[in-house]
């Protein structure tokens, strides 16, 4: 670990580097890596997604930049991060619901949406659950 401190001080021998720099540094990096994430499943998919993936991500950067924020003592930070995780687990709740009740075609195993009356692979009547 001092190894790691070292490299850190070499790299930039004038900014103060302690463990509390690096929760911060981790918390902005896990929280821009989620725009990322969201980006790539737009592009793959060709539409607008925002996998599970992005609301874990800004879940774990924000606590993060929380506890940063509370190290610091600074009332600015700490509010602009106190309450994100609402709108972050109730995203995760609706998408755990939303992929539990999804329906899968009998005859061809594609997954169809809760509300679908026929599979739009094959166009067979889905059974209701």
């Amino acid at each position: 670990m001092d190894s790691l401190w070292q490299m850190l001080a070499a790299v930039s021998p004038r900014l103060d580097w302690d463990f509390w720099k690096c929760v911060g540094w981790m918390g902005n990096t896990v929280f821009f890596s989620r725009f990322m994430v969201q980006w790539y499943y737009t592009e793959k998919r060709r539409q607008v997604v925002v996998p599970s993936a992005f609301w874990w991500l800004s879940l774990a950067g924000s606590f993060l930049l929380f506890l940063y924020g509370l190290h610091l003592g600074d009332l600015v930070f700490i509010f602009a991060y106190v309450f994100t995780w609402i709108p972050y687990l109730r995203n995760l709740v609706i998408h755990r619901r939303h992929k539990a009740a999804q329906q899968v075609c009998a005859a061809c195993e594609t997954t169809c949406l809760p509300v679908a009356h026929f599979c739009h692979h094959c166009g067979l009547r889905l059974q209701p659950s």
